[in-house]
């Protein structure tokens, strides 16, 4: 077994390293089966940051190098939601880093401005998510995890006839990191938002930094 192969081990479009992560209904389960937060926040340090050598994708279809940041295969879809696991350890603004990280490696406004097949929309559909600071880890579920938004100012016309704003303060390249976020002015004491919360429409604002809430916080 080569946890850094896919080829008949089991994979397709992704190795070990990837599909190890493949338990979106239950991070913090996940996590305690890999050790505690603390090593699993280095696992995910090594797969952002590890070098995979091309024999390792050479014959996996549809990605090229160009779709991969260390041994984290973005330009394939099955570990997207990677980057949000940070968010269910002590170090959630490592999320909010990478996923800003992959924003701005893995798409661009040009024709071949994605990393890798988008495969039905998907990944579009994680740029638009992300780009607004949130994203469903677990699509069944009602919970969308808090990242890093890119944009300044979005409206959404919902199909119930609400209106859901989110707006990005103090939002700029270096300022990747959350230092709150509020709904309709309540502050936000967890690192998600839920279904509900979005489909009421209102104004969520997210604070943003230069400087990462290491403790507390995001």
């Amino acid at each position: 077994f080569d946890a850094l192969s896919t080829h008949d081990q089991g994979f397709i479009e992704g190795n070990a390293w990837n599909y190890s992560l493949y338990v979106p209904h239950e991070p913090d389960a996940l996590i305690e089966m890999m050790g505690g937060k603390a090593k699993f926040s280095e696992y995910m340090d090594k797969l952002f940051t590890m070098h995979l050598p091309d024999e390792f994708f050479a014959e996996t279809e549809d990605i090229t190098r160009e779709g991969i940041i260390g041994n984290y295969v973005h330009g394939n879809e099955p570990a997207h939601h990677a980057a949000y696991l940070y968010n269910w350890t002590d170090d959630a603004w490592k999320t909010q880093e990478r996923v800003r990280m992959i924003l701005k490696n893995q798409y661009r406004p040009t024709p071949d401005g994605l990393g890798g097949n988008d495969d039905c929309g998907q990944m579009s559909a994680w740029y638009l998510f992300t780009a607004m600071g949130f994203y469903p880890v677990a699509p069944g579920s009602d919970q969308y995890a808090i990242g890093s938004p890119v944009i300044k100012t979005a409206v959404l016309k919902l199909e119930n006839g609400r209106t859901l704003t989110i707006e990005a303060q103090n939002q700029s390249e270096k300022n990747v990191y959350v230092s709150s976020v509020s709904i309709n002015g309540q502050t936000l004491k967890r690192r998600y938002i839920t279904h509900q919360e979005l489909m009421a429409g209102g104004k969520i604002t997210f604070q943003m930094s230069g400087q990462p809430m290491k403790s507390g916080g995001f």
